[in-house]
């Protein structure tokens, strides 16, 4: 008989108790897949008296992460506390440098600290597993990692972050502004007090730099990706951008250009045809362009107790298989230096929204400065206040809306043309412009 793996749990919030009550309930399911039994021996958590509605007798209690991170009974280590820092990052270290595997939900531990506890595992032969760090339950990481590993992928981009998916989705289709959304988002508990961390990008930053890495074969560099929010973006983007036939979201973008690789996340128009257009709500999705295949798009639950502790358990089955992958897909010291690609240097369409100025010459001032900068337009439209198109600016005392897209140019290029309107004072207000993503 094959001896069980003995499992060491910190953490023990939604998501461990989930894992916890995983383990027990498949696990029959779990040792016929994997060829041996799955038990949990240890547990530790900030509160031992707290009511967690799952059976811990036989089960021990550490007093501490490490203390069960040092535990020779324990053969894998999971960590479900968070934090870039400690004690998740020494506990994590003491487990792979005794030969433990560890699995972990961690993102910002991974994508701080992720090459240095990579290098660890291959020392000392444990496994470093962290599918639920990015996704959740969507299988993302093996995806890049193992069912693609005899591709070259071109382009990985996606919906990270349910929080800003489910506030732009409510913003569309309900009209609303992205503070009335907000408010609601915390009050149904899909974001937190100061939701500043997803709203800003910077969930989705870490969770970009993770994919970037496993699909380029890049050390994993947070600071190298460029990162915009959610604030900036009013009804009435969403509404030009649903007529232009357009969908405006959050997205983390990582792709291969002639001047390196280049990571980005900000709110982004995605053709409403697209699969990840259709990504509504809370959920996440993930679009992997690969040489010599159709694109492929993994879409499902991005965040939840449930959803994550699958991705966990599915992390700790591979571990009781035997499984060794290399956390990144290749040894640590085979991963190329990156650094953060300037944004002005983005080639693409844009969407520019400015408020024109009842000026004699506005529109063709406009049109001169964007020609200045070699940027041709796709379609312009200006309208009324209340939304009534018209063919030109109407004579109102009060600036015009006024809607551009432009065919592919260089983020350099919008931005001196944008200059020299303000300039030319023809415009009120700040420019809004939003990026566009094709297929």
């Amino acid at each position: 008989m094959v001896a069980p793996l003995n499992v060491g749990i910190a953490g023990l919030g939604t998501v461990g108790s989930e894992v916890v009550r995983l383990i027990e309930q498949q696990g029959r399911i779990l040792s016929a897949r994997t060829g041996r039994d799955i038990r949990v021996v240890g547990v530790t958590a900030r509160s031992k008296a707290k009511k967690r509605g799952i059976d811990l007798r036989g089960i021990s209690w550490a007093r501490d992460p490490l203390e069960l991170a040092n535990d020779a009974r324990i053969d894998c280590f999971v960590e479900l506390m968070g934090g870039a820092g400690e004690p998740a990052l020494s506990a994590i270290e003491a487990a792979l440098k005794s030969g433990k595997s560890v699995v972990t939900a961690n993102k910002a531990l991974i994508a701080k600290h992720g090459l240095r506890l990579a290098k660890l595992a291959e020392l000392h032969g444990g496994a470093l597993n962290f599918e639920a760090a990015v996704g959740a339950a969507i299988p993302v990481i093996k995806t890049l990692r193992e069912g693609l590993a005899g591709t070259s992928v071109q382009r990985v981009y996606g919906i990270l972050n349910g929080t800003c998916n489910y506030i732009l989705t409510r913003m569309e289709q309900e009209r609303l502004s992205f503070a009335e959304c907000l408010k609601d988002a915390q009050r149904l508990g899909y974001a937190e007090a100061n939701p500043s961390f997803d709203v800003d990008g910077h969930d989705t930053a870490q969770k970009l730099a993770i994919l970037a890495s496993l699909a380029f074969g890049t050390e994993i560099a947070e600071k190298a990706v460029y990162v915009e929010g959610i604030s900036s973006i009013a009804p009435e983007d969403l509404r030009a951008a649903e007529e232009l036939g357009y969908r405006v979201k959050l997205l983390g973008v990582a792709v291969k250009t002639a001047k390196g690789i280049e990571q980005r996340v900000h709110p982004t128009m995605v053709p409403k045809s697209s699969s990840i257009a259709q990504v509504m709500g809370v959920t996440n999705a993930v679009t992997i362009d690969g040489e010599g295949i159709a694109p492929i798009t993994l879409v499902g639950p991005g965040a939840g107790g449930a959803a994550t502790a699958s991705a966990v358990v599915a992390d700790i089955a591979d571990v009781a298989r035997g499984i060794r992958a290399k956390p990144f897909g290749r040894p640590v010291a085979q991963l190329r230096a990156t650094s953060k690609a300037p944004m002005e240097r983005h080639e693409g369409g844009y969407y520019i929204r400015l408020m024109a100025r009842d000026l004699a010459g506005t529109a063709a001032t406009i049109a001169t400065r964007l020609a200045e900068q070699k940027i041709s337009i796709e379609s312009i439209v200006q309208r009324h206040a209340n939304g009534v198109d018209t063919a030109a600016l109407n004579g109102k005392s009060s600036p015009v809306p006024v809607i551009l897209i432009t065919y592919a140019t260089s983020e350099d290029a919008v931005y001196r043309a944008l200059q020299a309107v303000q300039r030319d004072k023809v415009i009120s207000g700040r420019p809004q412009v939003i990026r566009i993503e094709k297929n």
